[in-house]
């Protein structure tokens, strides 16, 4: 059975198809400048990288390009669309309405467009992949898997605000934590690792790229969340601020003479790494060669390695204990820097990170890189997000 897993954006379209016998990528890609001139599809197979340079007006285009790939005898991997056996799509916010992966139907989509109030810059991107594929593939079924649905098991005191509780019951303002998807995935990876059942586990899995979050997982369910009501909220990241008092958005706009759009905007796209280090988002321009010799590179690399380890401390206590520290994602998979910076200064929770280990971590494979005396086991894991959408369309698919 192969599944073909897409990840739509507003002007790209990433995909992979999945031959679920085996759990392998056989085809990937990315779609690129759609609606805009330049269009570009760089198609992965066969072990050789294409590249398209052909128009792609709307997803609609790009998705026929995708599907013509996969199947050309020059580039393709399946002899027809026929051996395409489901879609499995990104739908980054399901609010409240989802708790777990579903099947598209009209009802679903619509609940996405209601939903896009609330991932403005997402949710319509997705659903134009949605009704793209609808078009090319009208008789295939299709899932959504919800990047919030992992944190649909948070108690109440950790998704509201301390604001009026009128705001989130007539707004739907809340914590409703991002990232999902990964977080699922790699708690119950440590857990098969450490040949643990994972209900028995306490764990803080830290997605660490150019967007992070930290995620307290009691008993394989999310209990907590450092993403909020938007993807801005919790740790400093790439471009983003994270979390700030929320009174500097009053401040700069008067000191600034701007509107609050575009503070949001500052504090989205030009903060962060970016805006701490005055030099650039991306953590191997911050950390790699002598970078961290330079004061504001290694301001803003501790600022971030700090943040990090503050949550590590707070999930902690609302766990009531810790058993397992993950590291996944670009910059956590990658970045032996951050992880010693954020495990240092520990002991007092069991926590000691063995150097060696981590200074040669191997990349692509789960590594423990805790000391034999560490009372917190320290992994890597590496996370894939894109293999996750395809098992929860499978299980879907078996329950309808």
């Amino acid at each position: 059975m192969k599944v073909l897993v897409i990840n739509a954006g507003s002007s790209s379209l990433k995909y992979q198809l999945i031959d679920m016998t085996t759990e392998q990528v056989i085809a990937k890609g990315l779609c690129e400048r759609i609606g805009i001139d330049g269009s570009l599809l760089t198609h992965k197979a066969n072990g050789q990288s294409y590249v398209f340079n052909t128009d792609m007006p709307s997803h609609i285009e790009a998705i026929k390009l995708v599907l013509d790939c996969i199947v050309s005898p020059e580039c393709g991997v399946i002899k027809s669309m026929d051996e395409i056996s489901a879609v499995g799509h990104r739908l980054v916010h399901g609010a409240e309405d989802y708790s777990s992966s579903v099947l598209i139907d009209d009802a679903v989509l619509e609940n996405a467009r209601v939903n896009s109030e609330l991932a403005p810059l997402h949710n319509p991107a997705n659903i134009m992949g949605i009704n793209a594929c609808k078009v090319a593939m009208p008789n295939v079924p299709m899932v959504a898997v919800f990047d919030t649905a992992f944190h649909a098991t948070m108690p109440q005191e950790a998704y509201l605000y301390g604001l009026a509780y009128e705001d989130y019951k007539q707004y739907r303002i809340r914590k409703y934590g991002f990232h999902g998807t990964s977080h699922m995935f790699v708690s119950r990876e440590a857990a098969k690792f450490l040949n643990v059942p994972i209900e028995q586990l306490k764990t803080v899995t830290c997605h660490l790229g150019n967007g992070s979050s930290i995620t307290a997982v009691k008993g394989g369910k999310s209990m907590d969340t450092s993403m909020g009501f938007t993807p801005l909220d919790g740790l400093p990241m790439g471009t983003r601020s994270g979390s700030i008092d929320p009174a500097i958005v009053e401040f700069l706009m008067q000191k600034r003479d701007c509107t609050v759009g575009e503070v949001i905007k500052h504090l989205n796209k030009e903060c962060g790494m970016l805006g701490l280090s005055c030099n650039s988002s991306d953590f191997r321009d911050l950390t790699e060669n002598d970078s961290l010799s330079k004061e504001n590179n290694k301001r803003a690399v501790d600022l971030f390695a700090y943040r990090i380890k503050k949550y590590i401390g707070e999930y902690s206590a609302v766990m009531n204990g810790l058993d397992c520290i993950v590291f996944t994602a670009g910059v956590g998979e990658n970045t032996a820097y951050v992880r010693a910076k954020v495990c240092e200064n520990m002991d007092y929770l069991g926590v000691e990170i063995d150097t060696n280990k981590n200074n040669n971590c191997a990349r692509g494979r789960i590594v423990d890189i805790s000391t034999d005396n560490s009372r917190v086991r320290i992994l890597v894991v590496p996370t894939n997000e894109e293999l996750v959408i395809a098992q929860e369309t499978m299980r879907v698919l078996a329950k309808n």
